[in-house]
């Protein structure tokens, strides 16, 4: 490569990927020139997780980023296009959970976690893997308020509505698009407090049980008598909860089976067995959104929640909670 007196001809976001990713790069990418900027300098920005560097007009110009990790789709090596718009790289599309059935064995999974906690949930609450409109419009035929992201991707139900779940895991084609995707109206009856979970579909094994888990907390919570808590802490707790899992989930895949009383170590790995590297570092990415979300709710309170149950327990954090709604300090 050549430089220009002001900087390198780049290939636009090499760093971040690995080798079989940089190979494509090499044999189909046409390289281009990151700009300089008005002071004459190459200017770029840098994924503050994975440190994938790109031009500063990616920011804006639509190219795409994957729904998962975040990063950003190199040239010539296409990410796969799920039906609702979102964009999936491969190596998250290596452990993505496709439909309802193939989402049990974890559903069961992060129930006997929440049973070594001492927080068995009784009753029978279906989950469902669902696109994104349904999704929405489950979301609409919600009396209750919730307390919702910007990108929902999980949701505990208390109305009886029909939900369209996905019943069949989707074919891919040539093109890197979603095809075949078989839906089935289900009828959700009201038997308790809580009518189902939903959750989107397509993305990994880790990021699913981690939504996952803290869905199951807002149904804990509901089945539990919790009532009227501020959105701070209902979300606060229930991060922590999914925080809890994922850490237990990365300790079992590196070998760390040591459990202690806060953090449970996981009963069983990922049906592949041995996690991937991409898998653990994946897992880290994860837990680092949840340490730094800005966000009132979910970030504030994910900190607040995890600091009291740190100090004083999670039983003693959620008895607290119960008597005065708020995290104990």
């Amino acid at each position: 490569m050549e430089e220009d007196g002001h900087g390198l001809w780049n290939p636009c976001f090499l760093k971040g990927f690995h080798d079989w990713e940089l190979e494509a790069v090499g044999r189909f990418c046409y390289f281009r020139q990151i700009p300089s900027n008005a002071a004459g300098e190459t200017e770029y920005r840098a994924h503050p997780f994975w440190m994938q560097e790109y031009c500063p007009s990616h920011e804006h110009d639509g190219t795409p980023r994957c729904c998962s990790c975040e990063r950003t789709e190199v040239r010539d090596i296409s990410y796969l296009s799920l039906d609702d718009g979102r964009k999936l790289c491969l190596e998250c599309l290596d452990s993505a959970i496709m439909d309802t059935l193939e989402c049990q064995p974890l559903y069961l999974q992060i129930q006997e976690f929440y049973e070594g906690l001492n927080m068995k949930v009784e009753q029978q609450i279906p989950l469902l893997l669902v696109e994104r409109q349904a999704l929405n419009e489950a979301m609409e035929g919600e009396k209750s308020g919730h307390h919702l992201l910007p990108e929902t991707r999980g949701l505990c139900l208390s109305e009886e509505q029909t939900v369209s779940t996905i019943s069949r895991r989707p074919r891919i084609s040539t093109g890197y698009r979603i095809i075949n995707m078989m839906t089935e109206p289900c009828r959700l009856v009201r038997r308790c407090e809580v009518t189902a979970i939903l959750i989107l579909y397509g993305l990994p094994r880790l990021l699913t049980g981690t939504i996952l888990a803290h869905e199951m907390m807002h149904a804990w919570l509901k089945l539990k008598g919790y009532r009227n808590l501020s959105q701070d802490v209902e979300e606060g707790i229930c991060q922590v909860l999914a925080y809890m899992w994922l850490e237990s989930e990365i300790h079992s895949s590196s070998g760390n089976n040591v459990s202690s009383p806060s953090t449970p170590s996981s009963s069983s790995t990922s049906e592949k067995g041995a996690r991937s590297q991409f898998e653990k570092k994946l897992g880290e990415f994860f837990k680092d959104q949840i340490e730094t979300d800005s966000s009132p709710a979910y970030g504030d309170g994910f900190r607040a929640g995890n600091q009291a149950v740190q100090q004083y327990g999670l039983k003693s954090t959620l008895d607290h909670i119960r008597l005065t709604g708020s995290f104990p300090y």
